[in-house]
């Protein structure tokens, strides 16, 4: 599909339960504080456009075939005119070697590159700094300041 450049319709925001799907995955990887936090970056976020070659590169992911049943729902429905939601993506960390998080969406984008690989995806993006959340640096900060005093005074002892 890769030789005529391919018209993909997209929703103005993702779908509802797009956010669900996106928490189910990121409680695989992390604790529900920081996926509660990471959800509500993501509704916060604004739609950035992103290529599909380069999402999969920064997650680290590969492309998934064509004949992907998944896949191929969303290609049929890239060549009916039907809209599809905008991706969820939660930022890596390149200092340490984190790679980017396909939240919700591996599928769509995997559709949008055999279409065309430069094709913008509109995304929703949740920032994070040493793989946290900004959201949840306050907290932790509270949390580190709680155990540095309790390791001092049990050294102390």
């Amino acid at each position: 599909m890769t030789s005529t450049e391919q018209l993909v319709l997209w929703r103005a925001e993702p779908e509802a339960h797009d956010y669900p799907a996106a928490a189910d995955y990121l409680a695989l990887l992390a604790d529900s504080e920081t996926v509660a936090a990471l959800v509500e970056l993501l509704h916060a976020a604004p739609i950035v456009h992103k290529k599909a070659k380069d999402i999969l590169r920064a997650a680290q992911l590969p492309l998934l075939p064509p004949d992907n049943p998944h896949v191929r729902k969303d290609l049929a429905k890239i060549l009916s005119g039907t809209s599809l939601s905008p991706i969820l993506l939660v930022q890596g960390d390149l200092s340490i070697g984190i790679p980017m998080q396909i939240a919700d969406g591996y599928h769509r984008v995997c559709a949008c590159y055999h279409a065309d690989e430069n094709i913008p995806i509109p995304t929703k993006l949740a920032p994070t700094r040493d793989g946290k959340p900004k959201i949840a640096r306050t907290a932790d900060k509270k949390v580190v300041k709680k155990a540095a005093k309790s390791s001092r005074s049990k050294s102390k002892k």
